[in-house]
């Protein structure tokens, strides 16, 4: 089966390692670096996998097939109005650092189609299961958004205001896709609550962000941090953010002064 990969950087590159493995035929197409033609990608493919970073992929999906099976790994979408118009779309995602998978490290992921997880799993790559496709994508948005808050208020790994702060964040982030018609019960598997955990502390770029902010409010990063990303389209109304949200307003509202 030959499989289009679209993005290869760190995390598009550990997929593929993986779908080789698994005996899949991959091609890259990587619109910052490819050489290829998307057109020459995309000939031939029985699946496309979307691995670029969020504020590309409403550029790139208009030229796109729409009758080829679409796995998205992109994380940083909000929701999954995007994708309605394509015949057969599915979501990877979850706490995986690129680095690990390469290096063959026990990983857990989410899955949203049973052919996601024939594709992709090994002896060290494992997956849960849902249905629940916007949930997901709005997980893998959200808990970058979270995580700057943690890296603001200094949080230790493991230590107990680390873990209030986690649960109260899991609570939110129910009450938030359940009104943006998506699954609560989502938050529970390893690309809601695992995720975040992952998330809320170093080496993670939207907690080093949070972190750095904390002692120079003028702080800019370098790096793209998506965190910042979704909170712009959160303040733009992209979705609905409850009344009891505080953590997520509180959010909202201060990064008006990190833009």
């Amino acid at each position: 089966m030959k499989i289009a990969i679209l993005g290869a950087g760190a995390f598009g590159t550990a997929l593929g390692d993986v779908l080789v493995k698994n005996g899949a035929l991959i091609e890259y197409y990587d619109p910052m670096i490819s050489d290829k033609s998307l057109e020459d990608v995309l000939s031939g493919a029985e699946m496309i996998v979307l691995c670029v970073p969020s504020k590309v992929v409403s550029q790139l999906l208009p030229m796109l097939p729409h009758d080829i099976p679409l796995i998205i790994a992109t994380k940083g979408l909000l929701d999954d109005k995007l994708f309605v118009d394509f015949n057969d779309y599915m979501v990877i995602s979850g706490p995986g650092f690129a680095v690990d998978i390469k290096a063959a490290k026990p990983t857990k992921l989410t899955a949203t189609d049973k052919r996601i997880v024939e594709l992709f799993e090994t002896d060290y790559l494992s997956f849960d299961m849902t249905d629940d496709r916007c949930g997901v994508l709005m997980c893998g948005a959200l808990k970058n958004v979270y995580a700057i808050r943690a890296g603001l208020m200094a949080l230790e790994r493991e230590s107990d205001s680390w873990n209030d702060f986690i649960d109260d964040v899991v609570q939110e982030m129910k009450e938030v896709l359940a009104v943006n018609d998506a699954k609560a019960e989502t938050v529970d598997l390893v690309c809601g609550v695992g995720d975040l955990k992952l998330t809320c502390g170093y080496p993670s770029r939207n907690y080093e962000f949070g972190d750095k902010l904390r002692l120079d409010e003028n702080y800019k990063s370098e790096k793209t941090v998506e965190g910042l990303s979704a909170l712009a389209r959160i303040r733009d109304g992209e979705i609905v953010v409850p009344d009891n949200a505080v953590i997520l307003k509180q959010l909202m509202e201060d990064s008006l002064k990190w833009a």
